[in-house]
């Protein structure tokens, strides 16, 4: 059993399909067409393992002859990559001690279910947990043994400093050889201009690119409460003050920022959502598969 990977979401997930839009726009862009021939499945190509693979469908021969490890690929074999960053700062450790998930509990089991998803169709995942930097970084693969790895690091993944989403990304990009679908999972407190600059390489390198912004209830909309004291849990800064004192700036705030990040997107073709940590994680699968 896994933390974040509930049983009644693998049934649910066994019968999940992605619409008709998802597949033309891009999500199974890699996908080949079927060239079947009574029961055989035609060659298409050799291309070169990567850690993650599934070392059944090494061709021993090749090695044999040059030493090298390749996988033959077939004409109805799924070129898909999906690569998952989970933003695991500070931040998103929030709310602490709460009957509600935090936003990186959230976030960590629709990775899992997306992870869980992507292998099962015989795809490739790869997963990068990040804060100020990349603090793992576990390569694309599409065995069971690479989904219990992704699971396990889930589930032992804590908040940690303060975030650099701009940073993370270009240092990943020379990571993932070939385009896919980014997903990245962030409470995305950074400034939207700066990530979408750091955007820009993926987007010209034809990856499909779903922002999912996560926040807590207590973000959109601050509770109604006596004097409380604000604390920055990545800096420390702190500020006592009554939360209708700064109910309204604070709203005006978060809707600029998140129109600035649905303004941004829409002008790249990229997807944007905003997703509070009540709200079901399926209807992020259900924004992918629009």
């Amino acid at each position: 059993m896994y933390k974040f990977l509930d049983p009644a979401d693998i049934r649910r997930l066994k019968n999940y399909e992605f619409g008709a839009k998802a597949m033309v726009e891009g999500y199974l862009s890699g996908r080949h067409r079927s060239r079947q021939r009574g029961s055989s499945i035609e060659f298409h190509e050799f291309r070169q393992y990567t850690p993650g693979d599934d070392l059944a469908r090494v061709d021993w021969r090749v090695f044999a002859r040059n030493d090298k490890l390749f996988l033959r690929t077939f004409e109805q074999e799924t070129n898909l990559e999906c690569h998952v960053f989970l933003d695991c700062s500070a931040s998103m450790g929030f709310p602490e001690r709460s009957a509600r998930l935090s936003k990186l509990e959230y976030a960590s089991f629709f990775a899992a279910a997306l992870a869980w998803w992507v292998i099962s169709k015989n795809d490739r995942v790869s997963l990068t947990l990040f804060d100020h930097g990349i603090r793992k970084f576990l390569p694309p693969g599409s065995t069971r043994k690479h989904l219990h790895e992704i699971l396990s690091t889930l589930e032992h993944n804590t908040p940690g400093s303060g975030t650099s989403i701009a940073e993370t990304l270009a240092r990943a990009l020379p990571l993932l050889k070939r385009k896919g679908t980014l997903v990245i999972l962030s409470d995305f407190f950074e400034d939207p201009a700066t990530l979408f600059k750091a955007l820009n390489p993926y987007i010209h390198r034809g990856f499909r690119i779903h922002l999912f912004h996560i926040l807590d209830p207590g973000e959109i909309q601050l509770e109604d409460r006596g004097l409380s004291r604000f604390i920055d849990m990545e800096s420390d800064a702190n500020l006592t003050v009554h939360p209708h004192a700064l109910r309204e700036s604070w709203h005006r705030e978060i809707l600029d920022h998140t129109r600035s990040l649905r303004a941004l997107a829409a002008a790249r073709h990229a997807d944007y959502a905003l997703t509070a940590t009540t709200d079901p994680y399926f209807t992020l699968f259900d924004r992918m598969r629009d």
